[in-house]
């Protein structure tokens, strides 16, 4: 094994607890309540079919940003928020590149860098990755994932092309991600696999705690993971 590469949301980064602290941020002062979590996850329901547009050709590959902008839109809509001026709309959107870590992760990816090549494998594009990355004060030896393959996991050309990127082949890199489903298109694109337990992803108790595919490691969190590597 030479490198390891990341999903990142939900894996590394809290996006509900942090999109919902955002969105009552930038919403409530325009006289705007409900439940924010609740309106994080419907957010976030509309990423995957998002996304099969794109992996289906119905739609051509462009930035999460865009999707997300989209999608915003429809949520905004059905809460009948149709209001909410585009200045606002485009900073929330934005709220995607802030997103807050996990509180081991800084620490494990520290501990990990010393012994592999570390990158994200994520669906969101190179300057989501960079701001994210800055604002969690994060290292990368790369950025790599869906804007590089120009299409969205679980994709095998993402996992694939994100091991050539950084000069290893599939079987030196393993995918590292706190869901079942990344890891078995991951392994059936010929990377190693590695689970991270993130069990209050989805609020508490909704996330995954254990992995329901084969995987060659599986962690309660990243800094499991680093002593199960030797980091």
């Amino acid at each position: 094994m030479k490198a390891l590469i990341f999903d990142v949301f939900g894996t590394l980064v809290d996006w509900r607890g942090s999109i919902a602290l955002q969105a009552e941020r930038d919403l409530s002062p325009l006289g705007l309540q409900t439940d924010w979590h609740a309106f994080a996850d419907a957010w976030r329901n509309e990423y995957q079919p998002a996304m099969e547009r794109v992996r289906s050709g119905q739609r051509a590959f462009c930035k999460l940003d865009v999707l997300h902008r989209d999608n915003l839109d429809t949520v905004l809509s059905r809460l009948g928020w149709t209001s909410v001026d585009e200045a606002t709309r485009t900073k929330l959107t934005l709220a995607w590149h802030t997103l807050d870590a996990w509180p081991e992760v800084n620490h494990a990816l520290t501990r990990l860098r010393k012994k592999f090549l570390l990158a994200p494998c994520s669906n969101g594009h190179i300057a989501l990755m960079v701001n994210l990355a800055r604002h969690n004060d994060w290292h990368w030896d790369a950025i790599t994932g869906a804007e590089i393959a120009r299409d969205y996991k679980p994709q095998a050309v993402v996992y694939q092309a994100s091991a050539e990127a950084l000069g290893c082949s599939w079987q030196e890199t393993t995918m590292v991600a706190a869901h079942s489903s990344d890891l078995a298109a991951a392994k059936q694109s010929g990377l190693g696999t590695a689970f991270i337990g993130r069990p209050d992803e989805y609020g508490p108790g909704r996330g995954e705690s254990k992995a329901t595919t084969p995987v060659d490691f599986e962690a309660q969190d990243l800094n499991h993971l680093a002593d199960l590597l030797e980091c």
